[in-house]
This record gives C-alpha cells, sequence and structure tokens, in this order.
C-alpha cells in the first residue's frame, strides 16, 4: 500500500471514529457541554488546574455538563442542587467508582475501601473502620493519646521560638496526624519533627497523591495502559511499594512478636487497633478479612488522612496569617473559654469554641482538600434534571467551584468566617452547598478524627503563639497559587515564625 492511499485511509478511519462519537452525543440526551474535538475529546480544555477550567465551563453549559475525556464521557456536577439530586435522591446508583489506571497498582483497586463497588467486602471494611477507629466511642477512648501528640506539636514550636526558627506549617501537620494515626494504630510513632525521615514519608505520600490526581491518558484512551505514555504508573509504583513496604514490615514484626509471645506464654502484644484487626485475621480462611485487606487498609487511612488533613490545616492558617484580625478574634474566644492562660484546649471544648468552628468551615469552603472528591461513576443510565447520565459516566463534584459560587455565597473569594455564624450549615454531608467530606455512602469515613484533630491543633496553635512570615515577608507578597492532586496544597510551602504568648 502507498503513502497516499495509507494516510486517506487513516483519515478516513479517524474521521468515521469522530463521527461516529460525535452524533452519538448528539443523538443523546446528554448534559450540555463544550463541542468536543475529534479523538481527543475536551481534554484540551481541562489545563494544569481543572477544578478551576470546569468550574469556568460550567459558568457556560450550566451545573450539570457533559465532556468527552478521550473515550471517557465524564459528567461534572457544579451546584448544591445537583449534587443532592445525585449523591442523595439517586445516591446508590451513583455509588459506584470510576477506576484511575494508578488504583490498579498492586491490585490495590481490590482491596481499596476507596475503590471498592458497593457490596459486602466494601461494607465489612467500612464496619470494620468503624468499630475500631472512628465511631465517636473509639475516639473519646483514645481522646489522651490525641492530645500527647499535639502537645508534642506545641512542644516543637516552642523550641523553634527559642531558636528564633521558622515553621514549615503543612509539615508539621502532618506529622502530627501520622503520629497520632500511627500511635491508635500501632502504638509507635512514624515520623520525627526534626527528621528527614518525616518529610520522605510525606513526599511518598504527596507524590501518591499527585500521580493519583493527574490526568492520564491512559485514564480516557485505555488502549495506552501498556504504554504508560506518561510515566505515571512507573512513578505511582515506586511509591506505592515504597508505603506498602513500611507499612508490610510493621505488620510482619508484629506477628512475630506475637508469635514469640505466645511461645513464652508472656504477653508483649499491644492490644491497640493492629493487634485488633490481626485477631479479625483467620490464616486458614481469609475470606473475611484478610492480610491483603489489612495492609491495603493501612495505605488507604495514612494517604487519604495524613494529607486532606495537614493541607487543610495549612490553608487555615494562611488565611488567618492574611487576616490578623480574624486570628485575634478566635484567639479572644479561645482565651475567654479557659480563663486560665496555662490550660490546653481539649477536644471537649469545640462545642463551645463557634469561630473556630466557623474558620474551619469557611477554609473547607474555600479549599477542599480533594477539589473532585473521589470520582463517581453510574452504575445505570440515570435521568437527572431531563437529561441522561449514561451507565460508566464518570461523576466529578466539583466542590471547589461550589464553595465558591457567587450565587450561593456572598463575596464568594473572601476569607469570612463570619458568615457560618449566622447560619446552621455543616459539613457532614447533609448540607449540600459545604460537602468537603462528600455526602451519602460514598462520604469519607475518616471525618470524625479530622474533624476533631483540625480543630484541637488549629486551636492550640493560635492560643499559645503569635505567628509572623518568615524574612518578614508581606502578606501581600504571600504566593497562594495551589498544586492540583487528588488534593490541592500549596504550591509554596508555608514558612511562619511563631511567637511565644
Amino acid at each position: 500500500m502507498d503513502y497516499p492511499t495509507f494516510m486517506l485511509l487513516l483519515s478516513v478511519f479517524l474521521i468515521s471514529i469522530y463521527v461516529y462519537t460525535i452524533s452519538g452525543c448528539r443523538n443523546s440526551r446528554l448534559p450540555p457541554g463544550p463541542y468536543p474535538f475529534p479523538i481527543i475529546g475536551n481534554l484540551l480544555q481541562l489545563g494544569n488546574k481543572p477544578h478551576r477550567s470546569l468550574a469556568t465551563l460550567s459558568k457556560c453549559y450550566g451545573p450539570l455538563m457533559s465532556l468527552k475525556l478521550g473515550c471517557k464521557t465524564t459528567i461534572v456536577v457544579s451546584s448544591p442542587d445537583v449534587a443532592k439530586e445525585l449523591f442523595h435522591t439517586n445516591d446508590l446508583l451513583f455509588s459506584s467508582r470510576s477506576l484511575p489506571t494508578t488504583s490498579r497498582l498492586m491490585d490495590h483497586y481490590k482491596y481499596s475501601m476507596a475503590w471498592l463497588p458497593v457490596g459486602e467486602q466494601w461494607r465489612r471494611l467500612r464496619r470494620i473502620t468503624r468499630e475500631y477507629l472512628f465511631s465517636g466511642q473509639c475516639l473519646d477512648d483514645t481522646q489522651q493519646l490525641h492530645m500527647e501528640k499535639v502537645h508534642e506539636l506545641l512542644d516543637h514550636v516552642s523550641q523553634c521560638c527559642i531558636d528564633e526558627k521558622a515553621v514549615n506549617i503543612g509539615a508539621i501537620a502532618f506529622t502530627t496526624v501520622v503520629n497520632i494515626l500511627s500511635n491508635l494504630l500501632f502504638s509507635k510513632d512514624l515520623c520525627q519533627y526534626v527528621s528527614t525521615e518525616s518529610q520522605e514519608f510525606k513526599d511518598a505520600i504527596w507524590s501518591l497523591m499527585e500521580v493519583g490526581g493527574k490526568p492520564n491518558m491512559a485514564d480516557f484512551f485505555p488502549i495506552l495502559r501498556p504504554l504508560d505514555p506518561q510515566g505515571l504508573t512507573r512513578k505511582g509504583k515506586v511509591y506505592f511499594q515504597k508505603l506498602y513496604g513500611i507499612f508490610d514490615g510493621i505488620i510482619d514484626q508484629r506477628l512475630k512478636a506475637r508469635a514469640s509471645s505466645s511461645l513464652k506464654a508472656v504477653k508483649t502484644t499491644k492490644g491497640d487497633v493492629l493487634d485488633s484487626l490481626l485477631n479479625l485475621i483467620h490464616l486458614e480462611d481469609e475470606s473475611e478479612f484478610s492480610r491483603s485487606d489489612l495492609s491495603h487498609l493501612l495505605l488507604d487511612l495514612f494517604v487519604a488522612g495524613a494529607d486532606t488533613t495537614s493541607t487543610t490545616f495549612e490553608w487555615a492558617m494562611t488565611e488567618l496569617i492574611r487576616n490578623p484580625k480574624k486570628m485575634q478574634t478566635s484567639r479572644l474566644e479561645i482565651t475567654k473559654l479557659m480563663e486560665n492562660k496555662k490550660k490546653h484546649i481539649q477536644e471537649k471544648d469545640m462545642s463551645q469554641l463557634p469561630y473556630l468552628q466557623a474558620i474551619t468551615k469557611e477554609t473547607l469552603r474555600l479549599y477542599p482538600p480533594a477539589p473532585f472528591l473521589v470520582p463517581h461513576e453510574a452504575t445505570n443510565d440515570v435521568e437527572v434534571r431531563g437529561f441522561v447520565v449514561p451507565k460508566n459516566a464518570q461523576i466529578l463534584c466539583n466542590v471547589w467551584a461550589i464553595g465558591r459560587d457567587p450565587n450561593i455565597w456572598s463575596d464568594p473569594e473572601t476569607f469570612m468566617p463570619e458568615r457560618f455564624l449566622k447560619v446552621d450549615i455543616d459539613y457532614r454531608g447533609q448540607n449540600f452547598e459545604l460537602i468537603p467530606f462528600g455526602s451519602g455512602r460514598r462520604m469519607c469515613p475518616r471525618l470524625n478524627i479530622a474533624h476533631r484533630m483540625l480543630h484541637v491543633m488549629l486551636g492550640s496553635l493560635i492560643q499559645k503563639f503569635d505567628w509572623k512570615l518568615e524574612g518578614n515577608m508581606k502578606v501581600e507578597d504571600m504566593n497562594m497559587e495551589e498544586k492540583f492532586g487528588l488534593t490541592c496544597p500549596r504550591i509554596v510551602p508555608l514558612m511562619l515564625v511563631p511567637i511565644q504568648l
């Protein structure tokens, strides 16, 4: 076959695919959306910050918008009313997950609570995490441990005051959250405040979140998966294996200790969550809860829990530095409640600190830790507002756009915690204008511990210290850009110098 003939046939083939794709879209009842280009669809319109790009497009095409991303039909939700219709009214029909290529690393999607379809295995894992980790009773029983780690945070910042050293706010929050989780689970710290190991652990988790959140050509064109054109699978595998190896090593170490204890008839086990979970594993029959279930569960808990909480904490401190009067208002509220300056905030005090709670809500409105949540997928064709959301369509809920919608919020770009003192809005999945943790069956199971940790850590640092930017930088010179991944942390870490009060 000569070259001109080959090119002609190739052109006809590509045009046929395009015509077939476009005609399918036109003849369907898909929600409105921008006209897709041949083959690639609307990929070029994503940009390097898709949450912002899709928010702009939704202003043109409405709060229920369809896109063609390569071979994948994607539905973007950008209003509370539509979000409620999908994740409340039709919750079960949209409860499945759209699996990214990176979720297939080491078969993670087969064990992960985040990616499993709603079914018996998923329910079992949710029940286990609730029973052993995140129920109100579990968190009440471990309050003393939480506070020990918060006091270690305060001690570290106090030492930085003495040394006149700047503090990496995101890094210290990450270390604190990791150590709270690791002590709940393993009775040991995984990170140190003054250690390169903490940064390496954080880098591995963030890199995995960044790789998992990047638009991946292999997701849009499954035929490209074996080629891994962007190298995201290769990169993700490195970080995945590093973290998986850490948790697997901890499990092996505990199993050896338990075996030794059994042989010597001496109890040397910790009696922590890891022991409880190991007790669930039947070595002869792992159909209920297996060693693989445990390893992947640990990965989920640390990857999703530590990064999202520390990212939110860093953005909260960022806004308080930019708005010192609001920090002072919060400090006065805390001082009035505590009466004694030496007294530390406790978890039980949070209900009496409405302004501190409002700061957290306002931070989550402006900077939701996962701007699209975790992508959902339609299990069947579903009619929504006169349009059809087709089976297997990916559903992106742009909570970042909802949080900055001027039709919902007055002065949406302004950090104004006072707005939440006037209205009864919470982020527990019932008020769809503020759903940073999702809603319905797929709501984040770590909400309760994140809620407690954010308030205690933030309140403690506001109460005990004043803060200024490193190098006497002016507030107006701060870089406020974010990096896009499954979460959106600051592109430039927040470095603050603490001043003991």
